[in-house]
Order: structure tokens, then sequence, then C-alpha cells
């Protein structure tokens, strides 16, 4: 792109824009764009991406210089179907537009049952640009490690989720199931033969959840075996479909109790089968660097803040002795988000220009929505990310303790949500911590 000057700059400031993102390094990987760009907002939607747009033209200019602008950025594993799911859903906004977000895709809250709810109470009022990938189970993403026995194959009802899928594409995007070994323990592969179906009856990809959730029966793991789920559930999917937690810390991930990657791990992904991060408690540097180094790079970075694994402020006026529980999962355990997950990704050796299409464009593929959302293309709606790109010694760590030290920390300073600001304020943003 050039320099906006002459009778092109007089049309534009004739035209007028409501405003303008100046002088932050830009990057878009849809239109290959990285460098120094001023992007313009009219009507709430991109309207001009240039190195140099004159200030007179908008009626607001922001200085970002210094900043990295992004398309508005995904989160791939969001948990945001609040007081539905118990203390797994997270308000969307706190996770989304007020941490810097501006999308964000509920994994396995709503079911088919409880879908309109999601619509009505979730996705329709909140700032956020909420999608949900809908659960394969009738009961959807409840406390399910309290009430294992109902997700079992009778929660399952292949036909009624299948209708409600494609009777809502505008919000469901895909299927969620889980493929862990308290699962297998309790009634083998069923169940995900089932989410297969339904991935395949609604050409939806199925996002799939590897690592221990639920835990064993009591009466043991009736000889099923960890290591052997995922050599298992990959055949039954197919291209496009989502294998979650790579690096998850629990049995039953990528990395088997060996501690080598699974060999059928590349052939999937030859396949078409992408990989997300959702990093969560389940995530492990440790086997992070072993899966990487064996190649599997992440296509997509999916947060997975929850209730469980997010330290979540009382509600006004609570007062403090009224919300001290001594029990609430959260305590002793590290605070994320997305844009420290990107800088784990960075501290674990990935370049930046790698790790910004797992949040922009690679997500809107997966979504099938690169026509709207991912890119700075002018006419998409204006979601735009800000974000802080320190530089020192950061401390960051994992829920096996694992610490990390950083010289990189991306920290959101605001986004644009259809060209409407949300300064990154969420209380549930991990504080920087100096090493």
């Amino acid at each position: 792109m050039t320099d906006v000057t002459g009778t092109e700059a007089a049309g534009i400031h004739a035209l007028g824009y409501d405003l303008l993102l100046r002088g932050g390094r830009v990057i878009c990987p849809t239109s290959g764009i990285d460098g120094l760009y001023d992007v313009a907002v009219r009507d709430g939607r991109i309207a001009a991406v240039a190195e140099t747009i004159l200030p007179s033209s908008a009626a607001e200019v922001i200085d970002v210089s210094g900043k990295l602008v992004l398309p508005g950025m995904i989160d791939t594993h969001g948990h945001v179907y609040q007081y539905v799911t118990g203390r797994f859903g997270l308000n969307p906004d706190m996770v989304g537009v007020r941490s810097g977000v501006t999308t964000v895709v509920d994994q396995g809250g709503p079911s088919c049952m409880t879908l309109p709810g999601f619509r009505h109470f979730i996705a329709e009022p909140a700032e956020t640009r909420i999608y949900a990938f809908l659960s394969a189970y009738l009961v959807g993403g409840l406390e399910g490690h309290f009430y294992p026995n109902l997700y079992s194959p009778d929660g399952v009802d292949i036909d009624a989720t299948v209708r409600a899928a494609n009777a809502n594409k505008d919000l469901v995007r895909g299927i969620k199931g889980h493929a862990e070994i308290g699962g297998f323990a309790r009634w083998g592969i069923k169940v995900m033969e089932m989410a297969a179906e339904i991935g395949r009856q609604t050409n939806l990809p199925l996002y799939v959840h590897f690592g221990t959730l639920w835990g064993l029966p009591e009466s043991g793991a009736n000889g099923e075996d960890a290591d052997t789920i995922i050599e298992r559930v990959i055949p039954l999917l197919k291209e496009g479909d989502v294998l979650a937690h790579p690096f998850t810390r629990h049995p039953g991930g990528f990395v088997n109790q060996q501690g080598e990657v699974h060999h059928i791990i590349q052939r999937a992904l030859d396949r078409g089968l992408k990989v997300d991060v959702g990093h969560g408690s389940h995530f492990s540097y440790r086997l992070a660097k072993k899966a990487l180094a064996a190649g599997v790079v992440p296509h997509t970075l999916g947060a997975d803040m929850h209730g469980y694994n997010t330290e979540v402020p009382p509600p006004a006026g609570t007062p403090p002795e009224h919300y001290d529980d001594e029990n609430h999962p959260f305590k002793g355990q590290a605070r994320f988000s997305l844009t420290q997950a990107m800088s784990s990704m960075l501290a674990l050796g990935l370049p930046l220009e790698q790790v910004v299409p797992m949040v922009t464009s690679n997500p809107a593929k997966m979504l099938g929505l690169t026509d709207r959302i991912g890119a700075l293309t002018p006419g998409f709606a204006a979601d735009i990310s800000v974000l802080h790109d320190d530089r020192g010694r950061f401390l960051l760590r994992d829920n096996e303790d694992t610490r990390v030290v950083a010289e990189r920390l991306l920290r959101p300073a605001f986004c644009l949500r259809a060209g409407r600001r949300f300064d990154a304020d969420s209380p549930i943003l991990p504080a920087a911590v100096a090493a």
C-alpha cells in the first residue's frame, strides 16, 4: 500500500472517517499486511488501511504507536453460558471485549435443549460477538465432573442435536465432544461415535476434548488405557475436525505416558484435522515443548477460561465473608487469558507472525466465517484488537507450576467491536509479573 496523498486524500477528507487508529504495527495475515499502518473506521466498518491517512480526515484519532493492531481476536474455546452451566459459565463480555477479544466461541455450553436460552440470554445481549459449538450431550456443559452419568450414550440424541444445529447455523458453528478416560472406562467409544455422526450429518467441525476430565469410575478403568484413546478416536474424524488440548498435562493427550508424541497425530494433520490449544488448566509447558519439537503446531489458540480455573470477583456489594470459598478450585492456579496464551507461545519459541493467525485468520476459517471476521478487510465490521507489546523479563507459569521467563508479554489495551471502543478492564485478566 502507498501513502494517501493529493486528490485521493482530498476525497477521503470529504467523506470523513469516524475513527483513525494511527501509527501501530498492523498485522493482518489474510491481506499480508505487517508494518506501520493507519486504520480508518466509518459507520462501524473498516474503511481503509494505508501507510498514511490524514488525521484531519477523522473525527477522532487514537495514537497506537508502539502497539499491535490486529483483526479482532477470536477465542475458539470459551465457557460463557453464565448461570446455566453452574460455576463453569463466565460473563461473555468479561471473557470477550473487556479482555480485548471481539469474538468468543462457547465450547459445548448449550445443547439442543438449551440453545434457545443461549441465544436469547447470552449471544443476543452480549457486546462480544458470540458463537457456539453445540454440545453432543442433551445436558450440555453442566458440571460434568460432578455428574458424569449425564454424559452416557443415553444422554445423546443424534437426531435432535442435528435438527437444532442445522436450524441455527447462524449461531452454531460446530459440535463439541469428549474423548477422555472417564467416559471410555464407563461406556467405551460409543459416545464419540455418536458425536462424530452428529458432525457428519451437520457438516460442521467436531471439536474433541482429549485428556482426563471426569475421572475413572469407582469400579476401575474396565480395562481401558488412556494412551489408546486418541488412536481409536482419530479414525472417526473428518477433515476440519479439531483436536483439543494438545499440551494437556492429563493422561490421554497427544503425549503418551512414556513421554512420546503419538505417531498418529502427524497422519491426522496430514489429512486435514486441526489442533486447538484449549489452554485452560490443562496446559503444560513441559509437554508443549515435546509436542512442538515433534512438529505439532496448533492452528488455533482457545483460552478455555471458565469458573473453575479463573478467579472471578464477587458480585458487587457482596460482603467478603460471604464469598470466602476455601474450596474454590482456582486457589493456587495460574491466571491466564487469550493474550497470556499468546505470550506462552512466544516464550516457547514460536514467532509472533505464526501466533497472530492462531487468533485471527485461522479461527475464522475454522468457523467458516472468513467472509466477515478475522481480517482487516475494508467493508468488514470494525472488529479490531489493540495490544501492548511489552519487553523485559516476565514470569509465566502453568498449573504444574513450571515457570518460564518470557522476554515479551502481550497484554490487551482495548478493542473495537463494530467500531465501538471497549477498554481492557476485565477483572479476570492476569497481572504482569516481573521475573
